[in-house]
């Protein structure tokens, strides 16, 4: 068996073992039972292709605690240096492919340039002294970026995602380069985030992403799901607000909750980062649950 298979393979039976484990403790039998070991699988491997993701937030949370200020090794430079090891982990263990690093590795150049823009035009600072970063901008933020692509390009893998509905790829490159030049053009011209999103739901209002659970397959619009990781991204945002990796403007004087408002702009970021991930995954059409399962075995 080839190693990513192997560790797929184990993986899944860790989940499956979790997830009886926790239908056990709760008296449902039957349908009820079923549903919810179903939901306990989802989430648990949800948490497993998040793995670079909550990696990250953990680090943010943790080192803002317990990280000595004086400490000889910068707080952002060590942010860093712990993001390259667990990016080199990753691709060492084999919980992603070459292929998928190349493109991840796109998100490092695509996100630290607009970090670089936006801390420029004073959209947000970061507020510690770092020797590695470029302008104003620690070099550990590429990687948060990255983690969204890493969840991606993993989720794909792991949920064996097929599609029905989708639009072609030169509708969904085209809406994504004009998604990421409106983060910049919009501070000079007309914003046209609200205009674009409306062309994202037009483009993907019948896509259906069909995504294994245990083995059966269930579906949900695609539109829901880039809501869902935008919700989660603005929730991990709160998170590093809160630990003042990086700060908005209002946060200067005290933490405040990121305003609901962001949404907007972490959908964008959502829909963006799973075009650059179909890359090396093109989407696959749905054919049927026996023609997945004939495709797996």
């Amino acid at each position: 068996m080839p190693p990513l298979l192997a560790i797929r393979s184990r993986a899944d039976a860790v989940i499956e073992a979790l997830a009886a484990h926790g239908t056990r403790l709760v008296p449902l039998r039957g349908r009820p039972a079923e549903a919810l070991h179903a939901l306990l699988v989802f989430g648990f491997r949800q948490a497993w292709v998040c793995l670079f993701g909550s990696l990250m937030v953990g680090l943010l949370i943790a080192t803002h605690f317990v990280y000595p200020s004086h400490a000889a090794l910068s707080h952002y430079d060590l942010l860093t240096l712990a993001a390259v090891a667990i990016q080199i982990a990753l691709v060492a263990l084999r919980l992603e492919t070459w292929d998928e690093l190349k493109v991840i590795l796109l998100f490092h150049v695509a996100g630290t340039a607009m970090e670089v823009f936006k801390t420029a035009v004073g959209s947000w600072l970061y507020p510690e002294a770092a020797v590695l970063r470029i302008g104003g901008v620690p070099l550990f933020t590429g990687f948060m970026y990255a983690s969204v692509g890493s969840y991606l390009a993993r989720a794909i893998r792991e949920f064996d995602l097929r599609f029905t509905g989708h639009p072609s790829p030169a509708v969904t490159a085209a809406l994504s380069a004009a998604l990421y030049a409106n983060l910049f053009t919009h501070h000079y011209w007309i914003d046209l985030r609200y205009v674009l999103i409306a062309l994202v739901a037009v483009a993907f209002r019948r896509c259906q992403v069909h995504y294994r659970v245990s083995t059966r397959y269930h579906r949900m619009p695609m539109l829901l799901g880039l809501l869902l990781i935008a919700l989660f991204i603005w929730l991990a945002e709160n998170l590093g607000t809160f630990s003042h990796a990086w700060l908005y403007p209002a946060q200067r004087d005290g933490w405040t909750m990121v305003s609901p408002s962001k949404l907007g702009s972490w959908f964008m970021l959502s829909n963006m980062s799973y075009v650059i991930v179909t890359l090396v995954s093109p989407p696959r059409t749905w054919q049927g649950q026996a023609e997945a399962k004939r495709e797996e075995s």
